[in-house]
């Protein structure tokens, strides 16, 4: 059963971290419309789907700056609190400092079911709107995955193609390997290949095919030749931001489906499956950290408090961006880089609650 004190507090938790979302959304979308709007002229884009873009962009930048929303709205009125001495009262009537962290913990776990649940399923399908507006309006093109690559395509093909133009939809220098074991048992080689959307195959021009049975060789000429192959140009193309239009089983299955392929660059997507989980459990750690900065009534009052917060949070977004970013470029394992900072930021919270609740 939650006490009067305990509804209080938590009242004016979550009062506050609404407050700041509405303020900062405002304050996005202002910003934001102000980069954007010579190309909403230059483009003609429509008032209707101008709108529906901002309505899919809150989603994003909200969550993305969630761990200051809640730190600055924790520490804004603990500050208060403590300000107008009702914690002192609240102390002084016997009650302890862990038993006043309880409605912190509630509303913390509030918030984060509510953005784990958004994680894994709303953003994603805002982003995918919001990603396709910007497609359309605002970037320039699309872009191929690097010259000179190399792709599983399952346990035994694979295939090699120099260059590819995603907006002809032809690969030059193609090729393309049957495996069995450690043997090679057939390959394509072509100047260009083009994909044929009706079909539902790949054209190649100036084919060899090559058959090969133990010491024996087929050599195959084709000027043009027409072969169904387990890839499609989605898979040549280098999508902005992919992992992010995703729901969190649709990402569990690309994940899937790309391993049993072989690829091996999915850093990035096994740091935004793990991103979406450790996110909100970063709301129980700043919440305990905030609340035992500013439950101390001190000289300078919140302004004080308000600058330590946004300092702590702006470390843990900065710790956050150069763990995965290390994931990305190094060797670190996504999972560890994903919940490096809330282990440090753990320590970090008890340090900081034995120092405050004696």
């Amino acid at each position: 059963m939650l006490s009067r004190i305990d509804k209080y507090i938590l009242k004016n938790f979550l009062a506050t971290f609404v407050f700041l979302l509405l303020a900062f959304s405002a304050i996005a979308i202002v910003i934001d419309f102000t980069e954007k709007v010579n190309d909403f002229v230059s483009k003609k884009v429509p008032a209707i789907e101008i709108l529906n873009y901002f309505k899919n962009f809150l989603p994003y930048i909200l969550a993305l700056l969630f761990p200051i929303f809640i730190f600055v709205a924790v520490i804004f009125f603990t500050s208060r609190l403590a300000n107008r001495s009702e914690i002192i009262a609240m102390l002084s009537s016997g009650m302890t400092f862990k038993r006043l962290l309880r409605p912190y913990i509630i509303g913390a776990a509030i918030i984060s079911v509510v953005l784990m649940l958004a994680n894994h399923f709303i953003i994603p399908k805002s982003n995918k709107s919001r990603l396709q507006f910007e497609e359309k309006y605002l970037w320039s093109q699309s872009y191929s995955k690097d010259d000179n690559f190399h792709m599983r395509i399952s346990p035994t093909e694979y295939i090699f193609m120099q260059s590819y133009n995603p907006e002809s939809k032809t690969g030059y220098r193609f090729s393309y390997e049957m495996v069995e074991g450690t043997k090679i048992t057939k390959k394509i080689t072509a100047d260009r290949c083009q994909y044929d959307s009706i079909k539902k195959d790949w054209k190649f021009i100036d084919a060899q095919v090559r058959i090969y049975n133990g010491p024996l060789e087929r050599l195959e000429l084709f000027p043009l030749l027409y072969q169904k192959i387990k890839f499609a140009p989605a898979d040549l193309i280098e999508k902005h931001e992919a992992r992010q239009m995703m729901t969190t089983p649709k990402l569990n299955a690309y994940i899937k489906r790309e391993q049993q392929k072989g690829s091996e660059n999915l850093n990035e997507y096994l740091i935004e499956k793990h991103r979406r989980t450790a996110a909100p459990f970063s709301s129980f750690v700043l919440s305990i950290i905030g609340a035992c900065i500013a439950s101390r009534k001190i000289r300078g009052g919140s302004g004080v408090h308000l600058a330590v917060g946004l300092m702590i949070s702006a470390i843990y977004i900065f710790l956050m961006q150069f763990s995965t970013t290390f994931s990305v470029k190094g060797n670190l394992n996504p999972f560890i880089a994903v919940w490096i900072p809330n282990i440090l930021f753990s320590f970090l919270a008890i340090y900081i609650y034995r120092k405050y609740s004696r």
